[in-house]
């Protein structure tokens, strides 16, 4: 249901009882009509949203993606404020969300091993309880072109210093690149999600 009603920010820190919960507003900046996702929605527009100018999350974490059906380009959202398309994306393809899903989030552990060749063969990192801004610091100069994550929710992208195209790695098996969305097997930093946090390095811009 769209509305012109803006909900103040500070408002933020009082989510109410759903476990997700997300604003998109029309316009950048957090104005024109707004649309509030508590659960999935595989196409937006059937939903009446016509564009996502910007994005409050009140209650997190969530995926959007560029294609309906939760297809396409990926864009991880953790709570907090994203008041124009380049807070969640520096990758440049698009600026197009179509669809979002909530991140289920159920493990304080984190464990993720990745390989350089499809069915887990090659070369691998694996990475317990840390976040890695550069696998090429850690040794590590191969190709991604499998997944198994053990425990965790994850978050991967193309380039160092979580930059490029993101991929969600959600616990489980992703036998080659294509299993987690990427054209080219290429994954050079990776960090975890964690539930009702705010992590600055998931957004593309300093403190100030």
């Amino acid at each position: 249901m769209a509305t012109d009603h803006q909900i103040p920010v500070s408002k933020q820190q009082q989510p109410g009882s759903s476990a997700f919960k997300l604003v998109i507003y029309e316009q950048e900046n957090f104005q024109g009509h707004c649309h509030e996702l508590t659960g999935p929605c595989n196409d937006l527009q059937e939903a009446g949203v016509e564009k996502v100018g910007s994005i409050l999350v009140l209650c997190g974490p969530w995926v959007g993606y560029e294609q309906a059906s939760c297809k396409g380009e990926q864009y991880v959202f953790e709570k907090g404020e994203y008041p124009r398309w380049d807070s969640w994306t520096n990758s440049r393809r698009s600026d197009t969300i179509v669809a979002f899903r909530p991140i289920k989030v159920d493990s304080q552990e984190h464990k993720i091993v990745l390989y350089e060749n499809p069915s887990f063969a090659g070369k691998k990192i694996e990475i317990i309880d840390d976040d890695v801004p550069s696998f090429h610091a850690h040794g590590y100069q191969e190709k991604v072109s499998s997944v198994r994550v053990q425990s965790g929710t994850w978050v991967g992208y193309q380039y160092p210093g979580y930059r490029g195209f993101q991929y969600l790695f959600e616990k489980g098996e992703y036998k080659d690149s294509t299993e987690f969305g990427a054209q080219i097997p290429q994954i050079q930093s990776v960090r975890r999600i964690r539930d009702m946090q705010w992590h600055q390095r998931g957004a593309f811009h300093p403190i100030n």
